[in-house]
């Protein structure tokens, strides 16, 4: 997991290695496995302190104007990936994943809750990674899908690369405390996906009764 470690992905691809991070983790079928939050979060720390990281030296605006741009170009390209390839995959009857049904299921829910859905998830690890595909696999539609993409991308871009920063400033020696920090940003990210699994096991308890 070395790999995937937030500063040493820094370090090793500095800034623009973050927003190729970001938009591949927004968008891309194999992103979902990227650590996008706890990368931002870091990534704020890091410029807070004006410590240089290796040759990377952070700098805040460049990281509020470019992460932003990175997440929702991410989920255009993921909405463009559901749009032309999604139904297919969902049609083949061999795929264990990809089943017609929970491409119905995908635009039942957005259509009840499309708006809010599309910037709620930015928020949910993997889930933020999938929506957008699954947004334009079921049709939803484009000029309602972009401006919520646009709203959501610049809330999650800005705010949680702002709480890494904030916390930097407010915190002394916070580079001591770098670990444990992502730590918690990783399990407080995960309880969307708890809660929401606990919600779907209700709902089919529910449902058997």
């Amino acid at each position: 997991m070395h790999a995937l470690d937030p500063t040493h992905l820094i370090n090793t691809y500095g800034m623009w290695g973050i927003f190729a991070i970001i938009f591949a983790e927004s968008g891309l079928f194999f992103g979902f496995f990227l650590p996008g939050d706890s990368l931002l979060v870091t990534a704020g720390l890091l410029a807070s302190t004006h410590r240089h990281t290796g040759d990377v030296h952070l700098n805040i605006a460049a990281l509020l104007i470019g992460v932003p741009i990175a997440a929702v170009l991410g989920d255009q390209v993921g909405y463009g990936f559901g749009d032309r390839v999604g139904p297919a995959l969902f049609r083949r009857p061999e795929s264990r994943f990809f089943k017609p049904q929970h491409l119905t299921r995908a635009r039942e829910y957005l259509d009840s809750r499309g708006s809010r859905m599309i910037v709620l998830a930015r928020f949910v690890p993997a889930v933020r990674t999938f929506t957008p595909i699954v947004a334009g696999a079921s049709k939803m539609k484009y000029r309602l899908f972009v401006p919520y993409n646009v709203t959501g991308g610049v809330l999650w871009g800005c705010g949680v690369t702002l709480a890494g920063y904030t916390l930097g400033r407010s915190v002394k020696h916070i580079d001591k405390y770098l670990v444990p920090i992502i730590a918690v940003v990783i399990v407080v990210s995960l309880i969307p996906i708890f809660l929401e699994l606990r919600k779907a096991r209700r709902s089919e308890s529910i449902r058997v009764k």
